[in-house]
């Protein structure tokens, strides 16, 4: 049996994020890879046509550009930005923009209202005040006692209390407060649905600040070069430092001994031995019920992974376009960036038709111009762009389906650019079949890891528990999108894991700390 101090399960950016810092210890290091590329959902590739990149999942990384997690990596990834940050037409043709220059941002708020610029800019002025310690309470375990400490400091009583309020509420809800006209509530609640919420439903209106904001404060920027960047970087920095990715190796099963995880036994009948840690970069229910299964686990926490919700379906189309898209409303065309095919009523009417398990009529895509954040995505003139759409949770998709709303995605996109279908030269679809097999953990096509919906949040997030990397299982840790705070390409559960496992690891204080998190585990599963 081959033995290092931790195996990691899965090269996505969590699983390379916790295999560095792992490594920066000393420790060394084996990750399995189930496919041939690093990355997970990180990466990039020629996909329509010569000489066109395409990301082939996650595109634009504004929280990986903010992430303390990732920074104090220092990866020499270099970042371009679109000159605006995005764009929301409406149906009637206007256009809602966030720009990093916050005066042109306030212009474009304030034709819709009288006084609407002045009102993003006072909203702004308070994110930018509690941006730093926010993000890193975001993205630390819950509870997050030093940054939210800091945070409070900076809130005061009051403002502590109204915050919390303010977590709560659902996007159109929180739009309306703030703003007297149409243009600045659709672009919070267009950034809310990048997950599974709907205009309505609690808690979506932080993910739409979250974002907006963020995009007026650093934009959504993209790697010079595609999404593979942010992957190469975290593979040389981990080979670099002796760490090893073994590909084509599924995980088969978490060896287990005494409760205690022992290490990895792959597709092939190959034994990983882990002599500190293993950490596994997969969906939750992948982990617990596939790799450790139930003998190892309480009953009332197979009880509880019954109740586990993914998000939505996926479905995703890349294009090469032969010229520049041919946007009605001129303030699209320099959108990294672009929302489109529905006001804040039809993201309502999208959102129902997929709580009712119905294909949306019309959808609402996110557009990204990769060309036009990126210069060296595609030939001088041209646009290499994607669009992507949420389809309800299915266990399959017929193919004529899939290819029917494709259609009415490239028709939404015609109706706001006449002549787009006649300069896309190549275009490549996935379907969420096709995303689940391009990455194991896109399962069914969801993007996120499980809903953003408040159940299945800090302490709920993946089920009930601490909202921690931690196991019931000893030296075993959660480090997917499964686990707190989610969705994005920031690395904090990778990087939460790694922390974890050093923890555990660190004598009289790590026995100390195990201790306190078997008593816990104890007392939320008997």
């Amino acid at each position: 049996m081959a033995a290092s101090d931790a195996i990691v399960i899965g090269a996505g950016h969590n699983g390379l994020v916790a295999a560095n810092l792992l490594a920066d210890a000393g420790w060394s290091v084996v990750v399995l890879e189930a496919t041939a590329h690093p990355g997970g959902a990180v990466r990039s590739g020629h996909i329509t046509a010569p000489g066109y990149l395409s990301d082939l999942f996650s595109a634009f990384y504004p929280l990986a550009y903010a992430s303390p997690v990732l920074g104090a990596l220092d990866l020499p990834i270099e970042w371009t930005h679109a000159p605006a940050v995005f764009a929301h037409l409406l149906p009637d043709g206007r256009a809602a923009t966030v720009s990093r220059d916050l005066a042109t941002t306030m212009a474009s708020m304030e034709q819709f209202a009288p006084g609407d610029g002045e009102r993003w800019k006072a909203v702004y002025d308070e994110w930018a005040a509690l941006s730093r310690p926010l993000l890193g309470a975001l993205l630390t375990p819950f509870p997050p006692v030093r940054h939210g400490l800091r945070l409070l400091r900076g809130l005061g009583t009051a403002g502590a209390l109204r915050f919390v309020r303010r977590l709560l509420l659902p996007a159109r809800e929180l739009g309306q407060e703030w703003f007297d006209g149409e243009g600045a509530p659709l672009a919070l609640a267009g950034c809310a649905l990048h997950t599974d919420l709907s205009p309505e439903q609690a808690g979506g209106g932080v993910y739409g600040w979250l974002l907006a904001m963020l995009g007026q404060q650093v934009g959504w920027p993209v790697p010079r070069g595609g999404a593979q960047s942010i992957t190469d970087a975290l593979v040389r920095r981990l080979e670099s430092r002796g760490g090893q990715i073994r590909y084509k190796e599924p995980a088969e099963r978490i060896l287990i001994a005494r409760g205690r995880a022992m290490g990895v036994r792959t597709a092939g009948g190959t034994d990983h031995r882990a002599r500190r840690a293993v950490i596994a970069d997969v969906p939750a229910p992948a982990l617990f019920l596939d790799l450790v299964g139930p003998r190892w686990l309480p009953p009332r926490m197979i009880e509880d992974l019954d109740h586990f919700r993914w998000d939505g379906a996926t479905v995703k189309i890349d294009w090469a376009v032969d010229s520049k898209i041919p946007w009605s409303n001129p303030a699209a065309a320099g959108a990294g960036t672009v929302h489109l095919g529905a006001d804040l009523d039809g993201l309502t009417r999208y959102a129902t038709h997929l709580a009712l398990g119905e294909v949306p009529p019309q959808p609402f895509l996110l557009l990204g111009q990769m060309t036009t954040a990126d210069s060296t995505r595609s030939p001088a003139g041209t646009e290499s762009a994607w669009a992507y759409t949420h389809l309800p949770r299915r266990s399959s998709w017929p193919a004529d389906e899939i290819a029917e709303h494709v259609e009415r995605m490239q028709a939404t996109v015609e109706r706001h650019a006449p002549g787009f279908g006649k300069a896309v030269v190549a275009r490549h679809v996935m379907s969420p079949a096709d995303l689940e097999d391009a990455n194991p953990s896109l399962s069914g096509g969801a993007l996120s890891g499980g809903t953003a919906a408040a159940f299945q949040q800090l302490v709920f997030r993946p089920i009930p528990g601490l909202g921690r990397p931690d196991t019931p299982i000893d030296r075993l840790y959660l480090a997917s999108s499964a686990a707190h705070p989610g969705g994005g390409v920031h690395g904090a559960p990778g990087g939460n894991a790694a922390h974890a496992a050093l923890t555990r690891d660190g004598g009289l204080t790590g026995e100390a700390y195990r201790a306190a998190i078997t008593a816990a585990h104890r007392a939320i599963y008997r």
